[in-house]
């Protein structure tokens, strides 16, 4: 029997079967062919959404706006500072509230040890389905994106050697969400992750058991090491990318000791050249450039970050499509 996919909640990818997963993915390949050849998309006419963002945000804002206009509904942006929640209104108050106005609620929340519950909370108590656009644990949108972007670039995922790498940044101490997202995901189609990162910039243990159990379960690995050339060396794909050291240090504080410490820790066209021939460079962008990241990687032949970005769209629309749709 098929699955019912209207009204299921998408706060992590993990409450997601393989095969609810992969139907993501072909709605996602299927809407991107469709309008990449105007052939026009109508399937949430009249739905309508609402967007809380507790911070900033480009490309998730922006895809999940287009997308519901694409697909015939109307998402309203909400910051989240103008509602009632920033006088302490409860998620209850709030999930019960929008869930009588419209179709779906999507909300970026990454405080650390708050974002989460609060989604979860919200998905308690609404009757639509909540749509996580980032926590503090997990990105499942991004996630989405970033398979379906691997998918295309290759022939398969099975074993597959794909390094996850902490890398310098100043700009804000970053959420985990991503590389939690990746590492969990990604042993589930049979790739071979490397989890490298500094001393101090652990992700949760059970983090990684659970990726280990995944591996286990679906013929990939997980290694984790400190030594980032390591990590390069024969990569297919390489995804350096800040992360904050929440899990050791929950201190709101960008820069410290141990982020300066690791200032070395750059994806350059040095370390790029230890990795496959045919490498590929992913980010989930926004790069924080000559810190992360060398221009000439970012902007070279092996960089397809644009694609990834671009597919954020897609994605997104799926996971719309199908959670606020009437099957």
């Amino acid at each position: 029997m098929e699955p019912i996919y209207k009204g299921k909640d998408f706060i992590t990818l993990e409450d997601w079967s393989k095969p609810q997963i992969d139907k993501l993915l072909e709605v996602s390949k299927d809407l991107k062919n469709k309008f990449l050849n105007n052939v026009p998309t109508p399937f949430l006419t009249h739905k309508t959404a609402f967007l809380m963002f507790f911070e900033q945000s480009t490309r998730t804002r922006n895809s999940m706006e287009s997308g519901l206009a694409q697909l015939g509904g109307h998402a309203t942006f909400l910051d989240t500072s103008t509602m009632q929640i920033s006088h302490g209104e409860s998620a209850k108050d709030t999930a019960v509230i929008l869930s009588s106005y419209g179709h779906g609620i999507a909300a970026r929340n990454c405080f650390w040890g708050i974002g989460n519950r609060y989604l979860r909370s919200m998905a308690e108590h609404a009757n639509v389905p909540v749509m996580n656009l980032q926590c503090d644990l997990y990105h499942p949108m991004q996630g989405l994106a970033d398979l379906m972007t691997i998918q295309e670039k290759t022939k398969t995922t099975k074993k597959l050697k794909v390094s996850i790498i902490w890398a310098y940044a100043e700009s804000h101490k970053k959420p985990i969400s991503v590389p939690v997202t990746q590492v969990l995901l990604f042993p589930r189609y049979g790739m071979d992750v490397t989890l490298a990162y500094p001393e101090g910039y652990d992700l949760p243990e059970w983090v990684i058991e659970k990726a280990k159990e995944n591996a286990e379960e679906n013929g990939g690995s997980l290694t984790v090491t400190h030594d980032q050339d390591a990590a390069y060396k024969d990569a297919d794909i390489v995804i350096p990318k800040n992360w904050g050291s929440w899990v050791n240090n929950p201190s709101d504080d960008v820069v410290d000791d141990v982020l300066t410490a690791n200032r070395s820790w750059k994806c350059s066209e040095e370390r790029m050249n230890l990795a496959s021939k045919n490498v590929y460079y992913m980010h989930a962008l926004p790069a924080d450039r000559e810190n992360e990241v060398e221009n000439t990687v970012i902007d070279g032949a092996r960089s397809i970050v644009y694609q990834e970005a671009e597919n954020r769209l897609h994605t997104a629309k799926a996971v719309m499509a199908l959670t606020m749709g009437d099957k």
